[in-house]
């Protein structure tokens, strides 16, 4: 035990050596992180940026600033401000902002975070200031970038960056918004009845539409039934009138004929024959067997309707049909024995 002794008094000076030892390496070592740099001063002195990694500094005198170098958020508190229409509207947004210059950030403002926090919320009053209400409602993409060029220049003194600022709610006062409420269900119950009433009249305009063709149909049914019996009464008129004409010429002709005949059985030799039998025998001359008759100038012609009462009447087409009804009522040869002649 006594031996021991003396080992043990001449170990203590060397434990406050150990400890100093542990404490100086402790202070001469910084480790940085991948993602951070730092500021080193000596003596109070800027001295330089620290990059990832195990780094030794001066011990004792020597003092390091961390700095995040990615994307950090910022939340700014809920503002109020008066629009320019001076209605009260209240707003809150979030920024996103990076340190791109650790030196800037660390040498020309105090805390970069509070100083771009306060400088948003500033900004962010003035530009609602600057807008009226229905604008900060409705044009949420105009206040953010008009916040984030606003903040840019003053920033960028700093060694930051805006990287972009989004307005997380625009709130109108309650009044407001009482008035708003009550502006839109009125909104509601106009194009309500505006729909109701567009609905109705588009009913009555097909009814009446409807109305209307049958209307049409109607009409042109009892115009196309009076047509057509003009038409009918018109060609049965024609038609008697042609088979008339028919009837009495070969009447006459018959007469003429059997004339000629007694005629000839007489003792006189010549025989005069007015100029209409003769042209009304050439005419039906034409239609006997074996006939040679030739067409000539002196023939009688009857009166036709012109062209323009043909289609008044509706008779434009007539002349085709009375060609088929010619061809069905087309005379027959005339024979000695229908002529009453004596043979030879």
């Amino acid at each position: 035990m006594l031996d021991l002794l003396p080992l043990q008094i001449g170990l203590l000076p060397t434990i406050p050596l150990l400890i100093l030892a542990i404490i100086i390496v402790t202070q001469m070592v910084v480790i940085v992180n991948a993602y951070e740099k730092k500021a080193l001063t000596i003596f109070g002195e800027y001295r330089g940026l620290l990059d990832p990694g195990i780094r030794f500094v001066p011990p004792f005198v020597s003092r390091t600033y961390t700095f995040d170098m990615r994307t950090q958020t910022l939340d700014v508190p809920r503002q109020e401000a008066i629009t320019r229409d001076n209605s009260p509207v209240r707003a809150d947004a979030v920024v996103y902002i990076r340190v791109m210059d650790a030196k800037k950030a660390f040498l020309e403002v105090t805390n970069y975070k509070i100083a771009v926090m306060n400088l948003a919320q500033t900004t962010l009053r003035a530009v609602l200031g600057d807008m009226e209400l229905d604008q900060t409602l409705s044009k949420r993409g105009v206040i953010n970038t008009r916040i984030r060029e606003e903040l840019d220049k003053p920033t960028d003194a700093w060694g930051i960056r805006v990287e972009s600022v989004e307005v997380r709610e625009v709130s109108p006062s309650q009044e407001v918004q009482n008035a708003m409420e009550q502006q839109t269900s009125a909104e509601r119950r106009r194009r309500a009845m505006i729909l109701e009433a567009q609905g109705q009249r588009r009913s009555e305009i097909e009814i009446a539409e409807g109305n209307k063709k049958s209307a049409i149909i109607r009409a042109q049914g009892e115009k196309q039934s009076l047509i057509l019996q003009a038409q009918g009464s018109a060609i049965s008129t024609v038609l008697r009138a042609k088979a008339a004409e028919a009837m009495g010429e070969r009447a006459i002709i018959n007469k003429a004929l059997n004339t000629i005949v007694s005629v000839g059985e007489g003792e006189s030799s010549t025989i005069i024959i007015p100029q209409e039998l003769t042209s009304l025998l050439g005419r039906y001359g034409k239609h006997l067997s074996g006939s040679d008759v030739s067409d000539t100038e002196d023939t009688l012609e009857s009166l036709d309707f012109n062209t323009k009462t043909l289609k008044l009447l509706g008779l434009d087409k007539l002349d085709s049909i009375l060609t088929e009804l010619d061809k069905d009522l087309e005379l027959e040869p005339v024979t000695k024995e229908d002529m009453d002649l004596p043979d030879n």
